[in-house]
């Protein structure tokens, strides 16, 4: 089965061909996100006959078209729930009809976090495990879970995905666009960063505030070379991730816990920072949550595609 697949992401459009659990081709366009989805569909309609023309394929050639999407969908009616700050202008858009009269193809659409755990479950990290949680550390904090082989999902749309935003500070914590205050995401995430940096005392003598734009990576890198400030606020966001962890793990009894998303480029130093805090503040008499890392990397939301789409239709031929 080949697949047109994309992940929508904040701040990148990860687009791809997929066949089965394998990713043929992809490629990386500038999300662009507060602009909305709207002017972004003729990128991706364009991107993926690019991509298609590579592989000597046309839409013809494919079952179904995948999405990604950042935020609560309903997957039976292939629409958008709600917005979080991303293509704001998403709920008024409707995806199946965009694709029937671009491709003529049928489109399936999932939570973004729930995609990328999917596919580490099918073809990465969670094989051979039925019982799995995933974070996504990026410009948000993405969670999912999988619970004796079913995708949790919910009456709503909303079970397993909202664990960016259960509350870790319940004393002030900053304002986040879910509504709440004090989530994890708006105390440690890419899209918080700036803000939570400059509410922090010795943010004016830090040289990260030379910086263009700045990120985890950045942060990471001035903390490895000296900078107190820094390090400050790399102890602080890996506090935030292993509190959430925790709390994942108390939440929905994994056996595994995945961890991806762009802020795991620095994985030597997260993951074992996230692996001592889960031993130390987990209860899990039972024994301990594997803590590893994702296999699939930035291809974990495209790999799953497959699945999904026979999930949603399963009448479709292969």
């Amino acid at each position: 089965m080949t697949i047109l697949a994309c992940d929508l992401g904040g701040t990148r459009l990860k687009i791809g061909v997929t066949r089965e659990d394998r990713v043929l081709v992809q490629a990386v366009e500038p999300a662009h996100s507060r602009l909305g989805l709207a002017p972004q569909l003729p990128v991706l309609a364009a991107g993926w006959r690019r991509l298609l023309d590579e592989l000597a394929l046309t839409p013809r050639d494919c079952a179904g078209i995948v999405i990604a999407f950042p935020s609560l969908v309903d997957p039976a009616t292939g629409r958008v729930l709600a917005e979080y700050g991303k293509f704001a202008d998403a709920m008024e858009i409707d995806l199946r009809a965009w694709a029937r009269r671009e491709f003529e193809l049928p489109l399936a659409i999932e939570n973004d976090a729930r995609m990328a755990l999917i596919g580490e479950w099918r073809a990465g990290a969670g094989r051979g495990c039925d019982n799995l949680v995933m974070m996504t550390l990026g410009t948000g904090l993405g969670t999912s879970a999988i619970i004796e082989g079913r995708v949790l999902r919910g009456r709503h749309g909303q079970a397993g995905v909202l664990g960016g935003h259960m509350s870790v500070r319940y004393d002030g914590g900053r304002a986040c666009n879910c509504g709440n205050a004090g989530c994890a995401e708006s105390e440690a995430s890419t899209a918080f960063l700036g803000e939570l940096a400059a509410g922090q005392p010795g943010w004016n003598e830090s040289p990260l505030r030379a910086a263009a734009a700045l990120d985890y990576e950045l942060v990471f890198q001035h903390a490895a070379a000296g900078d107190p400030f820094a390090a400050a606020l790399r102890d602080h966001s890996l506090r935030v991730w292993g509190t959430l962890a925790v709390n994942l793990i108390h939440a929905y009894d994994p056996e595994r816990l995945i961890l991806g998303g762009g802020i795991m480029a620095s994985a030597s130093v997260i993951l074992p920072a996230i692996q001592q805090h889960v031993a130390r503040h987990a209860h899990t008499p039972w024994g301990r949550v594997q803590v590893i890392a994702s296999a699939l990397g930035d291809n974990a939301a495209l790999a799953g595609g497959a699945w999904l789409l026979r999930e949603q239709f399963p009448t479709l031929n292969p």
